[in-house]
């Protein structure tokens, strides 16, 4: 509790910090007169979408066995307007939609077919909306070395709901060749508690089920009667701060090092998350085995993680960058991430990113795999996210730049298109895909902005 006060504490003074240095700097920039190249020439408008696949034997809805096939498709409209010469506007709205098989098995009796822990539920519940906004608004000096931002952000789904804040503040020293920055995020979010469906009717207590349930038979034990007490709390809270310090090394190398701290506390468990117990006689319906309780975990959750990143510039046609984290955390979650990708120009306009990403991490301390848990365990989970693994990730991407925007679509100019492919790969059988595309374009510099 004392670690998770200082934590709060100290962003709060970072977000203090942040905003008396932006007062201080406003009031300065307002009695100097010097002459200055605008932060953002013009607004700009980024236009993102990806489409993304998987699919497992693991997954966390159905107890750690059964289908993880989903897939979600994410368009994301990004606007930066600069509000004078110093100041950016960036407003951000995304759309996530997604069908998931394994979450219609939330309730796998609500569809026309049998109920199957290995194919998708025809019901209702196996498809969702997320839709996100942010507003960023960033502030920066006149000699450009010190810049602080403030933003705010609203997210929300079917079952759930989050509001955030959040700040940052970088200095600059030694003719731009140094830069510290500071960030600091609190995200507060709500939770709709929604369990799997033959577990409800058991939250006020015991009840006779005779055998059948929704009037369905029960097989196997016919006495399907788990004691199941519904989570005592809907709220969760996140607060994180971090640090890079990035330097110029040489004419060829530039290095980082980055440092983060994450304070979760709230419901951590996931509501609809199924749990079976080696020591408790199974119940079916079909060949779905009804859950002896939902995933339990702590209240509360302390991530740290520090890593950093090497960029070696070979020659104007070729830079290799390279990656590291090592993270940490009280559930018993390490993992080490390495990647690489070497942005190749073949091209006045074009370059060519291939990139590779290892990741390995240990299990945390509550994790179990299918019908591997006690009962009398005080915290259980059987999501694979949480198991022992490692994952690879192969990456190809193509970027097309044009600094003279010399197409256009009516006062804006196509500055750059990037397309990108990945492959993800995990030894516990889960693959996926992501495809992604982005096209950015730039306000005419002979239109005038809105601010003008």
């Amino acid at each position: 509790m004392r670690m998770q006060l200082n934590i709060l504490k100290f962003s709060l003074l970072i977000l203090c910090i942040i905003g008396y240095t932006g007062f201080v700097e406003a009031q300065t920039s307002d009695t100097t007169e010097v002459y200055k190249k605008r932060v953002l020439e013009s607004s700009e408008i980024d236009f993102l979408f990806s489409y993304y696949e998987q699919d497992g034997k693991n997954a966390a809805v159905s107890g750690g066995i059964g289908t993880e096939e989903l897939t979600d498709v994410t368009p994301t409209f990004v606007i930066a307007i600069p509000l004078n010469d110093d100041d950016i506007l960036k407003i951000d709205v995304g759309v996530s939609a997604y069908t998931s098989a394994s979450s219609s098995n939330v309730d796998p009796f609500d569809g026309s077919e049998a109920a199957n822990p290995f194919v998708a539920s025809t019901g209702a519940s196996g498809a969702d909306t997320w839709a996100n906004i942010t507003a960023n608004y960033s502030h920066s000096s006149d000699d450009r070395n010190r810049v602080w931002s403030a933003k705010t952000s609203i997210s929300s789904e079917y079952d759930y709901f989050s509001a955030g804040i959040g700040g940052s503040y970088t200095r600059l020293f030694n003719k731009k060749n140094t830069e510290l920055s500071f960030i600091g995020n609190i995200f507060i979010d709500t939770w709709q508690t929604i369990y799997p469906s033959e577990l409800r009717p058991f939250s006020e207590g015991p009840i006779a089920t005779n055998g059948s349930l929704y009037g369905f038979n029960i097989t196997g034990n016919q006495n399907y009667n788990p004691t199941f007490k519904e989570l005592t709390g809907k709220g969760r809270q996140s607060y994180s701060i971090g640090a890079s310090f990035i330097q110029i090394l040489s004419k060829r190398l530039q290095g980082a090092l980055l440092f983060d701290v994450i304070q979760q506390k709230g419901l951590l468990s996931t509501p609809f998350q199924r749990v079976y117990f080696k020591d408790v006689d199974s119940s079916f319906i079909g060949t779905f085995r009804l859950a002896d309780d939902i995933e339990r975990m702590p209240d509360n959750r302390l991530k740290l993680a520090f890593g950093g990143r090497l960029n070696f510039y070979i020659n104007e046609f070729l830079i290799i960058k390279t990656y590291y984290r090592f993270y940490n955390d009280n559930w018993g979650v390490s993992s080490h991430t390495a990647s690489f990708e070497i942005p190749i120009k073949i091209h006045q306009k074009f370059t060519l990113y291939p990139g590779y990403r290892y990741y390995n991490q240990t299990a945390a301390d509550y994790f179990a795999s299918y019908s591997q848990h006690l009962s009398t365990d005080e915290f259980y989970t059987s999501d694979f996210d949480l198991s022992e693994y490692n994952a690879n990730q192969y990456s190809f991407a193509i970027s097309y730049t044009d600094v003279f925007t010399g197409a256009h679509i009516g006062n804006f100019g196509l500055k750059s298109i990037d397309i990108k492919y990945s492959v993800y790969e995990r030894n516990t059988g889960l693959s996926a895909s992501l495809i992604s595309f982005g096209v950015k374009f730039v306000q005419d510099k002979k239109e005038k902005t809105i601010t003008d």
